[in-house]
């Protein structure tokens, strides 16, 4: 059946980044929520998944709801006999334990997951067997439109919520971004297409999608975060900001971040160009470090670095900075340019042997009397 199904047409191809951008819109607005709208949504799918309709909660920020509002609702979120015992062993555990590492890991509890699971594989089979219906009775192939799937690049947040949190992190939440990636697909078959389908369930996906930006479901509980007040990008769609935040909550949780690497606070709070070489001696963190280099660039690097002269030919010169900054030694060559009398200065690869050798590296293989000076 699959080879008689039609191809999608040009036109219908090129309307497929405009749902794709429209939903990336509505998954990273920073408007703010409208409370009883989200109650509403998330009764909603309460009901769809059969499930009791439970208590909604919120929370100005995933931090926020992470390290006080979930340990606040622990005996709601727990088994109620299951949290008893555990909460009766800690405090025994108390008495003997000392405060360490260990004793803290061993005093935290599981939260349950299965709701969020039962949420997450209800929704996905509902949309399976919506696509395989809408296929079959449009004779279109779909494949095609796997493409709106959402990625809006926030890896990093949940990384740096992570490495805050502990042991207090939950993975246990729900991203709108999700239910944004149903809501463009849905959107686009039925605007596309003029077919709707199942109304209730587009309904409820585009209701999911715009009213509730990050859940934590629990059986007798939902915790619902606010959207962040602000959300930066760079041109590459990574997150991005200099010197303020890239993500910034009500409670004035921050995340800093330099094209898509998170930043410790110390970095971020600072403008790129007032960053310092020095820095680089005492950064732990590869990834870090090589975001700094970006930012600071190979120039600052090598005067304040004391780089080493290796050679010389005409206006360039092949140096090495002496400090161990990076998994492999820094090679540069410094071109001094006649004309205008700037200087640039490019990394090379670290088995560079001299100068020419790093200007044919440069040029793409070809070697500097093969080319005319341009000056």
């Amino acid at each position: 059946m699959s080879a008689n199904l039609q191809k999608l047409t040009p036109q219908q191809i090129a309307q497929i980044p405009i749902y794709q951008q429209k939903w990336r819109n509505v998954a990273l607005s920073t408007a703010e929520i409208d409370r009883e709208k989200t109650i509403d949504a998330i009764n909603l799918a309460y009901d769809f998944c059969g499930l009791e309709q439970p208590q909604v909660v919120f929370s100005k920020s995933p931090y926020s709801a992470m390290n006080k509002v979930l340990p606040e609702l622990e005996s709601l979120i727990q088994n109620s006999v299951s949290y008893k015992v555990k909460h009766l062993f800690n405090q025994a555990w108390n008495l003997f334990a000392q405060q360490s590492a260990h004793s803290n890991q061993q005093q935290n509890l599981k939260r349950p997951s299965e709701i969020s699971i039962h949420l997450h594989t209800t929704f996905y089979f509902k949309f399976i067997e919506y696509m395989k219906v809408a296929q079959e009775q449009l004779q279109i192939d779909l494949a095609e439109v796997l493409e709106l799937k959402l990625d809006v690049n926030l890896a990093g947040l949940f990384h740096s919520l992570q490495e805050q949190l502990q042991e207090k992190y939950d993975s246990n939440f729900i991203p709108g971004v999700n239910f944004c990636s149903y809501a463009s697909w849905l959107d686009f078959w039925s605007s596309e297409f003029n077919y709707t389908g199942d109304k209730d369930f587009i309904h409820l996906v585009k209701i999911l999608a715009t009213s509730c930006p990050w859940i934590f479901p629990y059986q007798k509980v939902v915790v619902v975060c606010d959207r962040p007040r602000k959300i930066s990008f760079n041109s590459e769609q990574r997150l991005h900001s200099e010197g303020e935040p890239a993500i910034e909550f009500a409670d004035g949780y921050r995340v800093y971040a330099y094209s898509g690497v998170i930043l410790p606070d110390k970095y971020g709070v600072t403008h790129p160009h007032q960053w310092q070489p020095h820095w680089l001696l005492t950064e732990t963190n590869a990834e870090v470090r090589r975001v700094l280099m970006q930012g600071i660039g190979y120039a600052r690097i090598m005067q304040e670095l004391q780089a080493t002269e290796l050679d010389n030919y005409r206006e360039y010169t092949l140096l090495k900075v002496n400090s161990q900054i990076d998994i492999e030694p820094i090679y540069l060559l410094k071109m001094h340019c006649p004309s205008t009398g700037l200087i640039h200065v490019l990394r090379v690869p670290p088995n560079t042997k001299s100068a020419k050798e790093a200007i044919t590296w440069v040029n793409w293989g070809i070697a500097p009397e093969d080319f005319v000076l341009q000056t």
